[in-house]
């Protein structure tokens, strides 16, 4: 990136300055602190030197697989070393990295792989993938250990560089494609904004075929010279595990996680300095319990993949908003828009919308998506401030708060019902660990609101929850069907799969009526 470039200098896009390229992303640690932990994972420990030495090594293997320019590569692997020693190593050549996440069934891989069409498919145990452009552990090993050289590709910061797959409530996922430029912004504001240095030891336990994850982990710790603890536990024990033997001062996590933490106030998070909250709604009730049982406050997140990752977060240290989901981060503009697509005033109800602030120090440092990703090509984004589909307000301060999906309102005698806005009444249960609302057809009134929980403990009765929510909400928005499921299906990021409930609540009644 030239020097003129306002995006990417110092004192004009903020306190910190964007690396020119992913391939430069280690070098100040690498000027500074060659020795300094760079990851830590479960097959070990690598210094900014010798993650560089593998990123080096993996685009040669890269190379020799046939992979150029513009080409994908998919990686089903697991959250260890490997996986982001690829990833950087893709970055050097100018590939197009796409994450396929090992624990989606067959079908669920295959439609991903389908949609991205790569050159290369890095295999891990758990990629059910075949083919001869897939590549195994064992033979990924030998290319890596071959120590091929890729010759030096200069970057495109503008070129497509990943591939992030929408999580979408229902239908088919859509291929978010984001550039270089994009993918190194989220770490340098981050960094900047919450003045990380070489002590700050992140972990994530989210799968790492996450394109934002990988934003959020090596490409921000490396930004701040610090460590990204790739943990490879999700359970709470396992959570709390890499935690206190890795000495981890951030942690993002799920609210179900931080639910499980929450009960377990003998668990040791002392280092843990910050805990994000993202993926799904953080009730308030959660972010107390998880306060009186730990002493830290939950940093709650907003995030969307086209953006890509956060867009806005609670302040660092204590402070927060009922019902909010954090403040705006200042290199984007967020605001609510009516259905005509007028900009609403600061406060106002509608669909929020993304673009990059134009003013401040982050003015003009954001660019928009590339497009998603088609057989023909990358389509284009349609011109304007991005959908996000959720419906919610910011405040004149930016702090921000959603009430609902704008696709998920249920429509209930012309009435609108905000799922999100249920779900919070009912979460405030103590043995409710998760609630999903959402609407069945009814031929009156078009619509009526169904609830299904999760519960921590005995069966619920379902009076007693609608009773709850006769306190807190208008008659209408109280629903009228109740059912219990003993997990709801979720995501690798902890979100409900709302197609799936349906069906799911139906058999389970059918088991019932056949043992009665």
């Amino acid at each position: 990136m030239s020097s003129t470039d306002p995006r990417g200098t110092a004192g004009r896009t903020g306190p910190a300055t964007v690396p020119a390229s992913i391939a430069e992303v280690l070098d100040a640690a690498l000027a500074a602190r060659p020795d300094a932990p760079a990851i830590e994972a479960v097959s070990g420990v690598w210094s900014y030197g010798e993650l560089d030495d593998r990123a080096r090594r993996a685009a040669g293997a890269l190379w020799s697989l046939g992979v150029r320019p513009g080409h994908r590569v998919a990686a089903g692997l697991p959250n260890d070393l490997d996986i982001v020693a690829a990833f950087h190593g893709a970055q050097r050549i100018g590939a197009v990295w796409a994450g396929i996440g090992e624990a989606l069934a067959p079908g669920e891989q295959q439609e991903l792989y389908d949609l991205c069409d790569p050159t290369v498919v890095l295999a891990g145990p758990r990629c059910t993938l075949t083919g001869p452009n897939c590549v195994d552990p064992d033979r990924w090993a030998r290319l890596v250990a071959e120590d091929e050289v890729a010759p030096r590709v200069e970057p495109d910061l503008d070129a497509p560089a990943g591939i992030a797959f929408t999580s979408g409530t229902s239908g088919r996922p859509k291929a978010v494609v984001h550039s270089q430029r994009n993918l190194l912004l989220p770490g340098a504001v981050l960094v900047a904004t919450r003045s990380w240095g070489p002590d700050l030891r992140k972990g994530d336990s989210f799968p790492l075929t996450i394109l934002n994850l990988m934003v959020l982990s090596t490409l921000l710790t490396a930004q701040a010279g610090g460590c990204a603890v790739v943990m490879n536990r999700r359970d709470v024990q396992g959570v709390a595990e890499w935690i206190t033997t890795r000495r981890v001062t951030v942690w993002n996590g799920a609210p179900a996680q931080l639910y499980d933490l929450a009960a377990r106030p003998e668990l040791d998070l002392r280092s843990l300095q910050e805990v994000w909250s993202g993926g799904s709604d953080t009730p308030d009730a959660l972010r107390r319990a998880f306060t009186e049982a730990h002493g830290l406050v939950p940093r709650v997140t907003y995030g969307l993949t086209e953006a890509p990752t956060v867009v806005a977060i609670d302040p660092a240290g204590r402070e927060w908003r009922p019902g909010t989901s954090g403040r705006v981060l200042p290199h984007y503009d967020v605001a609510a828009y009516d259905d005509d697509g007028r900009r609403l005033p600061a406060g106002g109800l509608g669909e929020l919308k993304l673009s990059g602030a134009t003013t401040g120090p982050w003015a003009g440092a954001w660019t928009p998506a590339l497009g998603y990703w088609e057989r023909s090509g990358v389509r284009p984004l349609d011109p304007g401030p991005i959908p996000t589909g959720d419906v919610g307000t910011v405040d004149e301060d930016g702090w921000l708060t959603v009430l609902d999906r704008k696709k998920l309102v249920i429509i209930r005698g012309g009435a609108n019902v905000y799922p999100l806005e249920v779900e919070r009444v009912i979460a405030t249960h103590p043995d409710v660990a998760r609630v999903a609302v959402y609407a069945v057809p009814d031929d009156r009134l078009g619509q009526r609101v169904a609830a299904v929980v999760e519960t921590a403990g005995p069966p619920l009765d379902p009076e007693a929850l609608a009773e709850l929510c006769r306190r807190e909400l208008s008659p209408y928005k109280v629903p009228e069907i109740w059912s219990q499921l003993d997990a709801l299906p979720v995501n690798a990021m902890g979100k409900v799969q709302r197609a799936a409930l349906p069906e799911l609540v139906a058999a389970r009644r059918s088991a019932r009526s056949a043992g009665s």
